[in-house]
């Protein structure tokens, strides 16, 4: 792994102006401004603990809510890392962490399979951390994954929302500092399959040099690059709110259950079906 490995991604919609590069063998230096708030401060900390390094701009319209510039930030980062990761030769593939956070506990699984899914379970208190819903965090997760190609699994608890965030995004941290990494052991992918496909989700590649040298300051209303189409938005699944059971002399009729928000990859699939 010689050569740099690094990746660019642009994103333009009617609701979103996003630049973003990224460095895995960086140091995790962060240069990052999405005009909302507390993202930014979860998006520093994520480049800080991976250590790769992240510049990123963006122009949304958070006049309306912060759904459209946290979804398509979290694609576009994800589609530069898939980049970054090209055939994904040599490296260790699969990372996991646990993170605490005074109170808060938060664990991080992850897989660079290029399968993406995504399970998140964060029962966060409040509807809003500063300018960043509580829900929008699940959200970003799940788009990172359908991006990035990654089976991403977090999890966490905590009374304080802040803390059971930014702990969660820790642990994404070190779980991806831990997949990225090389593994001198190995000279081909990690897969009894001998490839891992790899392409991009809902952003496409930015011409070399482009966020260096035309992209507008966050702050400005104008974007002077003209980008692709914006691709299929994601779908939600409902998420259930009770499990029922069958009453018996040993159980109640209905037991409530917090079930984690489940969603399957970019290409629909409901369950993976086969090894990689």
């Amino acid at each position: 792994m010689s050569e740099a490995r690094t990746g660019e991604r642009v994103r333009e919609t009617r609701e979103t102006r996003i630049a973003v590069s990224v460095n895995l063998d960086g140091t995790g230096e962060a240069t990052i401004a999405t005009g909302v708030g507390f993202y930014d401060h979860l998006l520093s900390s994520l480049a800080h603990h991976s250590l790769i390094d992240i510049e990123m701009k963006a122009v949304g319209d958070i006049e309306i809510d912060d759904h459209h510039t946290v979804e398509d930030v979290a694609l576009a980062l994800g589609g530069a890392i898939s980049d970054a990761l090209g055939d994904r030769t040599g490296i260790t593939r699969f990372g996991a962490a646990r993170v605490p956070m005074d109170e808060s506990l938060a664990s991080c699984a992850l897989d660079l399979s290029n399968r993406p899914y995504a399970v998140i379970d964060l029962p966060f208190r409040a509807d809003r951390m500063g300018e960043l819903s509580t829900q929008m965090v699940e959200h970003a997760l799940y788009s990172f994954a359908q991006a990035s190609g990654a089976t991403l699994h977090v999890e966490g608890r905590g009374r304080n929302d802040h803390h059971l965030a930014e702990a969660a995004f820790k642990a994404l941290a070190r779980a991806l500092r831990m997949a990225v990494a090389p593994d001198p052991r190995r000279s081909g992918v990690a897969s009894t399959k001998g490839s891992l496909p790899t392409d991009g989700r809902g952003t496409r590649a930015s011409p070399s040099g482009w966020l260096s040298s035309t992209m507008a300051p966050a702050t400005s209303s104008v974007f002077v690059t003209p980008c692709g189409s914006s691709g299929p938005r994601s779908t939600w699944p409902k998420r259930p709110r009770s499990l029922t059971v069958p009453r018996s002399s040993s159980s109640p009729a209905s037991v409530p259950a917090r079930r984690p928000w489940v969603a399957s990859g970019a290409r629909g699939w409901s369950s993976p079906s086969s090894s990689a």
